[in-house]
């Protein structure tokens, strides 16, 4: 099963972004790293699992910069 998940921006009425971009997509990212470390460093959690989500938290920092990049550039989202 493959669903897609939709982050909206937060703006305000002036269009100003509410979320910083790069704190979230670092926080995704983070995650993501911290979980390969606690695999590598032995804990019991399922290799295959962690790599996956790993994989999934960076696509969707990816998309959020992306998206974040759209929006500052002035190009219209969603």
């Amino acid at each position: 099963m493959n669903r897609e998940v939709t982050l909206p921006l937060i703006v305000d009425d002036r269009g100003t972004l509410q979320v910083s971009a790069a704190d979230v997509s670092k926080l995704l990212r983070t995650v993501g790293g911290r979980w390969l470390h606690l695999v590598e460093a032995g804990a019991e959690l399922d290799e295959d699992t962690v790599a996956a989500l790993t994989i999934e938290l960076a696509k969707l920092a990816d998309r959020i910069d992306v998206a974040c990049i759209a929006h500052s550039s002035g190009a219209a989202s969603g």
